[in-house]
């Protein structure tokens, strides 16, 4: 049977794809970001030929396609997706759905693997308590990866992150998705030039050897920690981390 024409304009469009940044612009050199906006429509499928990637489901439930097979994402899960791989989103609901994308060279390809915030807040081995501040690894070194590895912080009004803290190893970006604060990123004392007030949409590049803290203002604050490179989380590397002890911390 002939099937009609159909008309479609671009401003009607009901998926939009962007890239936030990548190594090129962020000084970075593994990681990029893009973001996806969903709503009663289907993505493309993409491939990143040379980059794994982390997918943060940041609203309501989506459908996930990974190499053909589908996955049910609700909010604030996690989808590690290989190098080489095909994968897509579908939508449908009142509310539109908003995806992050964190991707990372790499040369080695895992298998996929999913990452339920449900399961994350049951399982004391994801879970570090500071002062003031809960951490989830979302994606840790227990799973396979070349470089990534993710997590949110969640802090209660009126903190800041201490000690301060520096990577010889791992560029990070930080992800605003909760609340309103700020943060600083510097090499030294005397060169605090990079200080921002942050809110939610917000995303800070973090190159290697600069210190990163970050405060939450009258209310309380979240973001995604995305980090590239070697594996490792800094408390559980560096114990004074954990205990707020001395001054700087380097890793």
């Amino acid at each position: 049977m002939l099937k009609p024409a159909r008309h479609f304009r671009a401003d009607d469009s009901r998926c939009h794809i962007r890239e936030v940044f990548n190594q090129r612009e962020s000084n970075l050199e593994f990681l990029s970001l893009s973001e996806i906006d969903l709503m009663n429509a289907r993505s493309p499928e993409v491939a990143y030929k040379s980059e794994e990637a982390l997918v943060f489901n940041l609203a309501g439930p989506v459908t996930m396609a990974i190499d053909g097979t589908e996955h049910r994402l609700e909010h604030y899960d996690v989808a590690y997706v290989p190098l080489d791989t095909g994968f897509s989103f579908e939508h449908q609901g009142e509310d539109p759905a908003k995806l992050y994308v964190y991707r990372a060279l790499g040369d080695k390809r895992y298998e996929p693997f999913l990452s339920r915030y449900a399961d994350a807040k049951q399982n004391a081995e994801r879970i570090r308590h500071l002062n003031k501040k809960v951490v989830y690894k979302m994606f840790d070194v227990s799973e396979s990866a070349n470089r990534l590895l993710a997590g949110y912080t969640f802090y209660e009004d009126h903190t800041r992150a201490w000690p301060p803290h520096n990577h010889t190893d791992q560029e990070e970006v930080y992800s605003f998705i909760e609340g309103e604060g700020a943060m600083s990123v510097y090499e030294d004392d005397e060169h605090q030039t990079f200080v921002r007030s942050v809110g939610i949409g917000d995303h800070i590049t973090i190159p290697l050897l600069n210190y990163h803290p970050v405060f939450s203002d009258d209310k309380p604050l979240c973001f995604i920690w995305c980090i590239a490179g070697e594996r490792y989380w800094v408390g559980d590397k560096n114990a004074g981390f954990m205990k707020g002890e001395g001054t700087k911390i380097t890793t």
